[in-house]
């Protein structure tokens, strides 16, 4: 896509996040080999893609998504035309019959909330769950079912993320139960056992952290139906051992006679598009050159300065380069922290000047905000045959709207 791009940058608003549709197709390709292989069921994680214009694609691969919240839910039953693998860290009773209604698994963050809703199970109702979503969409597609399949969240205690914001295994983590506080057996209803503890981590990685689980959880998985490894398989990432994945979600498949889940986020969309962003000013700052933007690193790649991490921009170098023109990025809010740098060019930034920031769609467009009043990037996709179609562009009720 990025030569063609390039050469159409005039047919595409700035800023605009551009997905790439024939990049999108051999991700999921991929996954769908490795689920088909491996005998399991890999579903999307909408809290790292939900971009539902491209759903359409998806359900031609994956037939599940996962999510967090009740509107996440809503997007799966509306725009993936199914119930929801529903995981939230703690749910609401003005919501949770609803959210019963619409999954078709619940899994529970601890052991109180289980507690709390056990009693709810087989009170779901198909067609209540279908006249709801209010979509045409579900019209083409099967009835949900009549009760969603209850789960318990655990903690492994063994996580290998090395940023403590991504780590769900840190002490005092929130997020699963951790052994001392299941009971040897579990009760009648609760049917699965879901962990998430990987961050954009390789095959190894899940083995050795299946290694922890089992000597942890070993006698509860033996009783489960079906246990759901959560995210963070960064399969579609180049030198991702595939095959070594397949036969270790094989192994523990048959050891322990279960259905297996997997729900990646950044899999799905890893280097799948970029944000299109276009030079405003060029500026002295006591003797560094800023270059600033109409996109915002604060508001529109929140996630860079989460993590934080220094995204790649085509045709600029990653790192500065004596004797090249040299920049530091800002972005368009009035927060002082929002630039990122420093890159550079073969060529002196102008005004007008397009730079395309790389690897953009995962994680990236969820996070946006209209922090300051800045408007939302415009959404497109580069369709196979070479053209950009617009999706969506944002303006002030955009940002009016949030608020009042």
């Amino acid at each position: 896509m990025e030569n063609t791009l390039l050469n159409n940058l005039n047919d595409i608003p700035s800023p605009c996040f551009v997905l790439d549709e024939a990049k999108l197709r051999k991700n999921l390709a991929l996954i769908d080999h490795v689920q088909k292989a491996a005998g399991v069921q890999i579903i999307l994680a909408l809290k790292g893609f939900s971009m539902y214009s491209a759903f359409p694609i998806v359900r031609e691969y994956l037939s599940g998504a996962t999510a967090s919240s009740l509107n996440e839910i809503k997007l799966v039953n509306d725009y993936m035309g199914v119930p929801a693998h529903t995981y939230i860290p703690a749910y609401r009773d003005d919501e949770f019959d609803e959210v019963l209604r619409r999954s078709s698994h619940i899994t529970f963050n601890s052991w109180s909330q289980w507690e709390k809703f056990k009693e709810k199970r087989g009170k779901g109702g198909k067609e209540e769950g279908r006249r709801e979503t209010g979509s045409n969409l579900l019209s083409s597609f099967p009835p949900f079912p009549l009760s969603p399949s209850f789960g318990i969240r655990v903690n492994p205690q063994y996580s290998e993320v090395a940023t403590d914001m991504y780590n769900p295994c840190v002490p005092g983590s929130r997020l699963g139960v951790t052994r001392d506080k299941l009971p040897d057996r579990l009760p009648d209803g609760l049917e699965g056992i879901h962990f998430h503890t990987l961050c954009e981590n390789d095959s190894h990685t899940l083995e050795r952290t299946l290694e922890a689980l089992e000597s942890r959880f070993g006698d509860l998985l033996q009783q489960a139906k079906w246990v759901n490894m959560g995210g963070g398989h960064l399969m579609t990432r180049e030198g991702y051992d595939t095959n070594h994945l397949i036969g270790l979600l094989k192994r523990f498949r048959e050891k322990y006679d279960v259905e297996v889940i997997l729900e990646p986020g950044s899999a799905i969309a890893w280097q799948t598009g970029v944000l299109v962003s276009t030079v405003l000013d060029v500026v002295d700052s006591q003797g560094i050159d800023v270059a600033i933007l109409d996109t915002s690193f604060a508001a529109h790649m929140p996630d860079t300065l989460e993590m934080p991490y220094k995204p790649r921009i085509l045709n600029s170098y990653h790192e500065p380069v004596a004797g090249k023109p040299t920049y530091r990025l800002g972005g368009m809010t009035c927060l002082a922290g929002d630039f990122m740098g420093d890159y550079s060019f073969d060529e002196p930034l102008k005004v007008g000047d397009k730079l395309i920031f790389d690897d953009m769609i995962h994680y990236t467009m969820v996070k946006t905000t209209t922090f300051n009043g800045v408007n939302l990037p415009s959404i497109g996709i580069w369709r196979e045959e070479g053209r950009f179609e617009l999706v969506k562009s944002y303006g002030y009720e955009s940002f009016k709207d949030r608020l009042s």
